[in-house]
């Protein structure tokens, strides 16, 4: 094996062992934990070049190494591909995240479950469509007067309201719904007000009230605002890791709590992508002691992001496959309810 190569796998072995123990990680350590094939003498002699290099270093006389910043972007950087989950894991990710009902129950899933999975602070961004369109729309007839108007949309919500059905009959009940659906399926959401507005003034005047009331509704319901949706948990993660931090985890909770600080971790997240930031790689100075493992779910149309954040000491591989496990997920959701 040539050195450089040994080299590599000595540091791998010191992360891999820090990540787990906390604990400075020292040659004969190194040679009864891991099967690198040399000797300590030699593994010293590595831990010395990987020293030299700012790779590890030494935190007081007589202790073991523990990796930099540096360090660890060589390690991250020297995942040829990102290990996959294994079958029980994927299972159980497949179970949780397929009992969502609609989108923001399936962010809610995957924002606990990827903080229980990698022990870190998860962030979700819900997918934001530029163009969302009217799937369906349900008329559900309630008893004592009372309609539930159930909209779906192609960016998996669903919204409901309840209104008034002013003594409708049967039949014009039935008309407004497959009038509402012959129109507006599959018709931009920003249409609907003017698509919409005939449907209202037809018929009698209490077919007509009933008919404004659902046509108000559905428009009320499909409405969408511009701001950015962010979803975080795990925040007692990041506080059971607070002896990672040189510092207080102050400036950490401060930066999680702004929701710029936070799209500003997705701006550079290629699609389809999982990737790594680590301490000063990360542009919010609330964020210098820590890792970023980002990712993305979605489409083209509608892209969005997922990542988790904790100290630099992290398990970034486990990191990395949940991100993009879970992302695949997701996705898969999104297509299924559209």
């Amino acid at each position: 094996m040539a050195t450089a190569e040994r080299r590599l796998d000595v540091l791998r072995a010191i992360v891999s062992d820090y990540v787990e123990t906390r604990e400075p990680v020292g040659s004969n350590s190194l040679a009864r934990r891991h099967d690198l094939g040399v000797s300590p003498a030699t593994i010293r002699n590595d831990m010395a070049a990987l020293e030299q290099a700012g790779l590890i270093y030494q935190p007081h006389t007589s202790a073991g190494r523990i990796p930099t910043v540096a360090g660890y972007r060589m390690f991250v950087d020297s995942l040829t591909k990102i290990k996959p989950m294994s079958r029980p894991e994927r299972r159980a990710v497949e179970s949780f995240l397929s009992g969502a009902v609609d989108i923001d129950e399936a962010v809610e899933r995957t924002v606990r479950l990827l903080a229980q999975l990698t022990r870190q602070v998860a962030i979700v961004q819900y997918p934001h469509y530029d163009s969302a369109t009217l799937v369906r729309v349900e008329l559900v007839d309630l008893g004592g007067g009372r309609t539930l108007v159930v909209v779906i949309t192609n960016d998996g919500k669903v919204e409901q309201r309840v209104v008034d059905d002013f003594g409708v009959d049967k039949a014009a009940f039935n008309a407004v719904r497959d009038q509402m659906n012959d129109i507006c399926t599959g018709q931009d959401l920003r249409d609907l007000p003017d698509l919409l507005s005939p449907l209202s003034i037809v018929g009698s005047s209490v077919e007509q009230q009933f008919r404004a009331a659902v046509c108000q509704a559905a428009v009320d319901l499909t409405r969408r605002g511009e701001e950015e949706r962010i979803v975080v948990a795990g925040m007692g993660n990041l506080a059971r890791s607070g002896v990672d931090f040189s510092r207080s985890i102050v400036p950490v909770l401060d930066a999680l709590e702004e929701q710029v600080a936070l799209l500003r971790l997705f701006s550079s997240v290629p699609q389809n992508d999982v990737t790594v930031s680590i301490g000063d790689e990360n542009t919010h100075d609330g964020l210098l002691e820590t890792a970023v493992v980002a990712g993305s779910y979605g489409s083209k149309e509608a892209n969005a992001h997922l990542a988790v954040v904790g100290p630099v000491r992290m398990d970034y591989q486990n990191a990395m496959s949940a991100v993009r496990a879970v992302g695949v997920y997701l996705t898969h959701f999104l297509h299924k309810e559209n």
